[in-house]
């Protein structure tokens, strides 16, 4: 155990070489990977990002706000926000521009909801993809 301690404690990356990496992978979907150069990843990332993300406001899908209550109220709302908040630019300017659509009933609206907040979670993907190749535990 105290050999695996040591191993771990060995392969410490600064954090000055990840955090850039990480910040710019939240702000614009495979800009981490364009930093890193790793242009195809990165253009590949962003358009599929996008993609999602456009789809579900197409489909006048209803953004998350972070709201408390009962556990389940707040797993889905709370999560469901910051969700929705890792697609960064994409979200930022999508709030400033005003887009503010009600959750209401219907199944393309609920598909569009779920296609923000899966865009969003693919670019917590990328953000660890990112992460690894930029302290060299991936190629």
């Amino acid at each position: 155990m105290l050999k695996l301690t040591k191993m771990a404690s060995d392969n410490k990356v600064p954090v000055v070489t990840w955090l850039p990496v990480i910040g710019l992978a939240w702000l614009v979907p495979g800009g981490g990977h364009l930093l890193l150069q790793r242009r195809s990843r990165g253009l590949i990332l962003f358009f599929t990002i996008m993609v999602t993300f456009l789809a579900g406001l197409l489909m006048r899908g209803a953004m998350f706000q972070w709201k408390t209550g009962d556990l389940f109220t707040t797993l889905i709302y709370c999560g469901g926000y910051l969700a929705d908040l890792s697609s960064g630019i994409l979200y930022l300017f999508t709030v400033w521009m005003g887009y503010a659509q009600d959750d209401v009933a219907g199944h393309v609206h609920d598909y569009g909801t779920k296609f923000l907040v899966g865009a969003g979670l693919m670019n917590v993907l990328a953000m660890v993809d990112a992460y690894e190749i930029a302290t060299g535990k991936k190629e």
